[in-house]
């Protein structure tokens, strides 16, 4: 072997892979960010288009999932044939049919159905979820579809509670998680001052507790609390002027543009080709003055 010319071969493939690493560094140093930078965006791009486009996986699918308590009529409830039933199950049905898929209901209290949305256990709430800027940071709603008047609702013989300012000292039942509970306790009680608020998962314990005499008074509206009161030969009433107004909404996750333009589509038909008031003359017995 030619040990002289086998040596400047070995410094020569030093040097070229010095070259070479040095490169590599240099390349790291400007060009590598940008390209992994860009592999992120790619990534984040199709997880927001995946999230975004909820319609579609809706359409894909056949079904829309809504989430509903299933023991609020006359908005929903389960009905003698096992079935969810009632005006937002109605309302559900006609959305539904006009983006092209089936309504399938999963009842559940109240007081979970935006933290199961928000886990996509649901598509979409359509169970009297009122329409509030608070609730607007975390969920996205589509236009009103009903609008609810609340009043307060106390025993038959009651005649110590006309108006919120009789609350002072009495205990007010009121349903859990609801629009209804926030109203209680960050307008009326700093206002009135000191009662007890009595909180419930479904409004046929506070009626029955309100019935036995085990709180004073509760609030509701009288769309809600009308069946209840009547199928369970309750010995309530409503006592003065309706206390507000309410405008629930369907609920979506946020950011769910897509949908909330199907859904808010499908109403518009809703109210212009007369289901509206139908539906309302259905399960209210009047028509819709929204």
């Amino acid at each position: 072997m030619n040990m002289k010319k086998k040596k400047p071969l070995l410094i020569l493939s030093v040097i070229a892979a010095l070259t070479l690493l040095l490169s590599a560094c240099g390349g790291n140093g400007q060009g590598g960010t940008p390209a992994a930078s860009g592999g992120n965006n790619a990534a984040a791009e199709k997880g927001n288009s995946a999230q975004g486009n909820l319609l579609e996986q809706i359409k894909s699918k056949g079904k829309i999932t809504i989430g509903l308590m299933g023991t609020y009529a006359p908005y929903n409830f389960v009905n003698e044939k096992n079935e969810v039933d009632g005006y937002d199950a109605d309302i559900s049905k006609e959305i539904a049919k006009r983006i092209g898929v089936e309504a399938e209901f999963v009842t559940g209290e109240f007081s979970g159905l935006i933290e199961g949305l928000q886990k996509d256990k649901y598509d979409a709430l359509v169970s009297q979820v009122t329409i509030t800027d608070e609730r607007k940071q975390s969920i996205d709603f589509s236009e009103p579809y009903v609008k609810n008047d609340v009043s307060i609702i106390v025993k038959g013989d009651n005649s110590s509670i006309q108006k919120i300012e009789d609350f002072k000292g009495k205990k007010v039942g009121v349903a859990l998680g609801t629009n209804d509970e926030t109203y209680l306790r960050e307008e009326v009680l700093p206002k009135v001052g000191d009662f007890e608020i009595v909180t419930y998962n479904d409004n046929l314990n506070a009626l029955m507790d309100l019935n036995t005499g085990r709180i004073d008074a509760t609030i509701n509206n009288v769309f809600a609390l009308k069946p209840l009161i009547e199928k369970n030969h309750l010995d309530l009433k409503t006592v003065g002027e309706p206390l507000k107004s309410d405008y629930a909404g369907v609920a979506m996750p946020k950011n769910s543009p897509e949908l909330q333009a199907a859904v808010n589509k499908a109403l518009q038909e809703i109210k212009t080709d007369g289901t509206l008031k139908t539906l309302y003359n259905k399960w209210f017995g009047v028509d819709p003055n929204f």
